[in-house]
C-alpha cells in the first residue's frame, strides 16, 4: 500500500469490510513473523460503538483473524481510556475482553503502564513503554467530531498511549501542537478507521451519525485531512494537520491523494433518535438514501449551523436513489439528484463539498 493511497469500503458490516480492505492492503508483506504487532482502538469510555465514540471490536477481530491465519502470533491490544474512565471496564463493555479470551491475545491497560519520556524538539512526552516497544502499530481510530479540536481520527487517537498525567498536560499546553509532537515521537504503521458510526461533535458519543465507511491508509496526516473534509472542515480548521505536515509526519495535500473506493454504499431506511440531529435535518426529504451520503449532509448542516447560516436555508433538500432521473424543485445532494436545478456532485459527496454548495446557494 502506498503512502498516497486511502482505501474506502462502504457499508455497516465491520468485520467483512475490514477483511476486504486487508486483502487489498496485503499487510503481511510489511511484517516479519516475530514482529510485535499492536492494535490501538479508541476506547475513550465504556460505550458500544453504535454510540459513536468507540471502535467496533469486529474491526479488531477481522485483523486478528487475518494476521493469525498468515502466521503472525505476536499480537496485542493496547489502550488507555480518557482521564476519569476505567480502561479495564472499557475493554469489557466494548467487547475487547471477549476478543482477548477468544483469540488468546493480551490486553494492555495503558493507564497502568510503565512510561518513558521521549524528547521531540522542545517538548518531552511521557508515553507508555509498550507502545514504544512494538514493531508494527495498527491504529484503529473512530471518525468523529471533537469539542476542542473539531476532529478526532488517526493523529489524535495516539493520545491514548499517554499517561493520565500527560493527557492533562496536553490540554494545558494546547492540544494541536502536542498532538503533532506526539506523532513525531510515536509512529503508526497502518491506520484502519471506524467510520461506521461517529459522533456529530463530541468525542464521548451520544449523537452518533451513521457514515457507513471504513478507511485504511498509511499516512495519518493525509488520512486526517481527508477525514476533516468528510466532516465539513477545511484542513485549516484543524491546526494540528498543518503542524504535523510541517514536521514531516505526513502530507496534508489532498490533491496528491489517491482515493480508492472498493465498493458503494447501499440504500437503507435512515432514522435518527437524537433531537440534535432531528433539528438539523427537518428540511430534508430522503428516499432510498445511503447512510454515507446522508451522514455527509448531517455534518454539513452542523457546520452551517455553527456559522449561523442554517436558518438561511429555505428550500427542501433532496437525497436518495428514489430521485434518480427525476426533476427536483429544490436542492439535490449527490449524483442521484443530478436532475435538480442545483445539486452537488459526488457519490457520496463530502460534507465539505455539501457545505460549500449550500452556503453558495441563493437561499
Amino acid at each position: 500500500m502506498l503512502n498516497k493511497q486511502i482505501l474506502v469500503s462502504y457499508g455497516d458490516q465491520a468485520k467483512k469490510m475490514t477483511e476486504e480492505l486487508l486483502k487489498e492492503i496485503a499487510v503481511e508483506n510489511e511484517l516479519d513473523k516475530d514482529d510485535l504487532i499492536a492494535l490501538k482502538p479508541n476506547l475513550i469510555n465504556a460505550s458500544t460503538s453504535e454510540k459513536g465514540a468507540t471502535t467496533d471490536p469486529q474491526i479488531a477481530a477481522a485483523l486478528i483473524e487475518y494476521l493469525q491465519a498468515k502466521g503472525f502470533k505476536n499480537i496485542i491490544i493496547i489502550e488507555g481510556s480518557w482521564v476519569g474512565a476505567d480502561t479495564d471496564n472499557a475493554f469489557k463493555k466494548c467487547g475487547y475482553q471477549e476478543l482477548a479470551r477468544k483469540y488468546k491475545i493480551p490486553l494492555y491497560n495503558l493507564q497502568k503502564s510503565n512510561y518513558r519520556k521521549k524528547k521531540v524538539f522542545d517538548m518531552e512526552i511521557e508515553i507508555a513503554e509498550i507502545a514504544l516497544k512494538v514493531d508494527y502499530l495498527i491504529n484503529l481510530p473512530v471518525l468523529k467530531g471533537h469539542c476542542q479540536t473539531n476532529l478526532t481520527c488517526a493523529l489524535k487517537n495516539l493520545k491514548g498511549c499517554l499517561s493520565d498525567q500527560e493527557k492533562r498536560r496536553f490540554h494545558r499546553m494546547g492540544l494541536h501542537k502536542s498532538i503533532a509532537h506526539l506523532n513525531k515521537a510515536l509512529k503508526q504503521d497502518l491506520i484502519i478507521v471506524d467510520g461506521i458510526y461517529g459522533d456529530l461533535d463530541f468525542e464521548e458519543g451520544g449523537n452518533a451519525v451513521k457514515m457507513n465507511r471504513i478507511m485504511a491508509a498509511k499516512d495519518p496526516v493525509l488520512l486526517d485531512s481527508y477525514a476533516a473534509e468528510l466532516l465539513g472542515y477545511h484542513i485549516t480548521d484543524i491546526p494540528y494537520l498543518e503542524i504535523a505536515a510541517e514536521m514531516g509526519i505526513g502530507n496534508n495535500n489532498l490533491e496528491k491523494a489517491e482515493i480508492i473506493e472498493i465498493n458503494k454504499d447501499q440504500a437503507a431506511d435512515i432514522n435518527y433518535n437524537s433531537s440534535k440531529i432531528k433539528k438539523l435535518t427537518k428540511m430534508i426529504k430522503a428516499k432510498n438514501a445511503c447512510s454515507a451520503c446522508y451522514g455527509s449532509l448531517v455534518h454539513a448542516l452542523k457546520r452551517l449551523d455553527e456559522r449561523g447560516k442554517l436558518k438561511a436555508i429555505n428550500q427542501t433538500i433532496y437525497l436518495g436513489q428514489a430521485y434518480k432521473d427525476r426533476e427536483i424543485e429544490g436542492l439535490g445532494i449527490g449524483s442521484c439528484c443530478n436532475k435538480a436545478l442545483n445539486f452537488v456532485k459526488g457519490c457520496p459527496p463530502s460534507a465539505k463539498a455539501i457545505t460549500d454548495f449550500l452556503k453558495n446557494q441563493n437561499m
